[in-house]
């Protein structure tokens, strides 16, 4: 597995390539934004790990724009910042899962094979709820005809509703479901997730198809209700 990582502190760069080869992983790395863009968008790499505060472009801008242009490798972003918000702004712009500093060395590893994990080792067999499917072993998805832009981490939270359509599902759930370690960070970070996969499979077409179920979850629906389309 062939890996990217885009990290200006060279200390910190040093030891977790060393660590990450010492498992097998062949490590590249970028010292800055810009560099790290290119190397992303010419190469091929089996996932990226994202410093988020870098000179040139800051992680933020290189994910943001590897997603616009259809690059959907798997992100995994590092911050020194330890916050909500900052969590979100990195879901938000299309990482798939993010790692505050300090971190330990056994956690970044855990994270990064459940990311390969997930990106590869799917189960092939199509899934539908109404107009809506996924092709787990391509990791693609539709709405009717249409195909939707879906990074790793939505693909994965998307096919686990899907699976349990018309069951209420808890925050913890979700997490337990879809993370395969054990998440230490705010459950409420699920949010940010449900909001974005709104975003990409509901609000274009028109469709409610997750609900929320106040104090319980969220539930798919199968045949979502049809909203007008301002």
């Amino acid at each position: 597995m062939k890996l990217l990582l885009v990290e200006d502190d060279k200390k910190i760069a040093t030891a977790v390539k060393r660590g990450l080869e010492a498992q097998g992983f062949t490590v590249e790395v970028a010292w800055d934004g810009s560099d790290g863009f290119w190397l992303a968008s010419e190469g091929s790499y089996d996932l990226l790990i994202l410093d988020i505060l870098l000179p040139g472009r800051n992680g933020y801008q290189i994910c943001g724009d590897l997603r616009s242009a259809g690059n959907w490798t798997p992100i995994l972003m590092l911050t020194a910042k330890d916050g909500d918000l900052d969590e979100a702004d990195a879901l938000d712009t299309g990482a798939d899962d993010y790692l505050t500093k300090p971190f330990s060395f056994p956690v970044l590893v855990a994270r990064v094979r459940a990311l390969l994990r997930r990106a590869g080792g799917r189960n092939p067999v199509p899934v539908e709820a109404g107009d809506l499917r996924i092709d787990p072993g391509q990791r693609r998805a539709w709405r009717g005809e249409v195909e939707i832009d879906l990074t790793s981490r939505q693909f994965d939270v998307l096919e686990f509703l899907m699976r349990r359509a018309g069951q209420v599902l808890s925050k913890r759930e979700i997490l337990d479901g879809v993370w395969e370690y054990d998440f230490e960070g705010d459950p409420n970070i699920v949010e940010v997730y449900i909001r974005r996969l709104r975003t990409r499979i509901d609000e274009p077409f028109g469709r409610k198809s997750i609900e929320t179920v106040r104090g319980s979850g969220y539930r798919l629906v199968a045949d979502g209700a049809t909203v007008e389309v301002l």
